[in-house]
């Protein structure tokens, strides 16, 4: 019976110590998301935000309050968007891949403040959302079929 604990005892330390480094691995290799947004955040205004790089860095391509059917030389650059518009009724912001509100969009959601890398989100024709919108514009939860995280 003793050499049966000893040995399950050996097997469970060794599979701890797999099993450690591996987790603490992974996460060092991770990026940590959303500081530079939370640091953004602020009380609502109405306002849409668009960044050009991960977690509302680099330049702001884009704020404003109402919508956009184009957004000249910002197009096709977003990787963060920020929804600090007021709630109820068109509260919601529908990105979209061409000017005039055209081809695959999603939306972003007035409780879900900023999606901070677009790169894991995708249009409703199936594109990637990252460095593909090119206008907006405010809807009713109803108007949207994709929603960015």
């Amino acid at each position: 019976m003793r050499k049966f604990t000893v040995t399950a005892a050996l097997l469970g330390l060794t599979a701890l110590g797999v099993v450690v480094p591996a987790t603490t691995s992974q996460a060092a290799g991770s990026t940590v998301a959303g500081p530079g947004c939370d640091s953004k955040w602020g009380p609502r205004n109405g306002y849409m935000y668009a960044w050009e790089n991960l977690d509302c860095s680099g330049a702001l391509l884009i704020s404003t309050a109402g919508n956009s059917s184009w957004w000249g030389g910002s197009q096709d650059r977003a990787t963060s968007v920020m929804n600090r518009g007021y709630t109820g009724g068109l509260d919601h912001v529908a990105f979209y891949e061409h000017a005039s509100h055209g081809g695959g969009h999603a939306c972003l959601a007035p409780g879900e403040l900023y999606a901070d890398n677009l790169t894991d989100n995708r249009l409703t024709g199936g594109v990637s959302a990252n460095d593909t919108i090119s206008s907006h514009r405010w809807v009713a939860r109803s108007a949207c079929g994709t929603f960015l995280t």
